[in-house]
């Protein structure tokens, strides 16, 4: 299971993204399904439809009906410490889906990440551990 960003998503399914290649490469290295929260899930949905209209919507769909992507449910406890990580890193500034997969990750223990989003090299996982990245830049 690879925790999954929103971008990483995009660019799995719009062949136009600068980062189509360097997504479907690093599928190689990651642990399937790949899990993603609502907001990320939501974020992907929204920049597919602008990018493609419904095709690109309906792809993401394929994934989760394939069991390919999981939409993970948050608990109440991580829906809570989103809205403190969004507190935490407001100088960014935090949106959240990356509060929430920051959250789900300190709750699962998950440190692997996919993402194409800098900033996951700035948070800390609890404060103190750092996330990996995939793909590397």
């Amino acid at each position: 299971m690879t925790l999954t960003d929103a971008g990483p998503l995009i660019a799995l399914i719009d062949a136009d993204e600068a980062d189509h290649v360097a997504c479907l490469e690093a599928l190689d290295e990651l642990s399937l399904p790949l899990v993603t929260t609502w907001p990320a899930f939501t974020e992907a949905m929204y920049l597919l439809a602008r990018a493609g209209g419904i095709q690109g919507q309906r792809a993401l769909w394929r994934l989760v009906h394939t069991g390919r992507l999981i939409v993970a449910d948050l608990s109440a406890s991580a829906l809570e410490r989103s809205a403190r990580l969004m507190d935490q890193y407001a100088d960014r500034p935090m949106d959240l889906a990356d509060a929430t997969l920051v959250a789900f990750a300190e709750e699962h223990g998950h440190r692997r990440i996919f993402t194409l989003d800098s900033d996951f090299h700035v948070y800390r996982i609890r404060g103190r551990q750092r996330f990996e990245v995939v793909p590397t830049r």
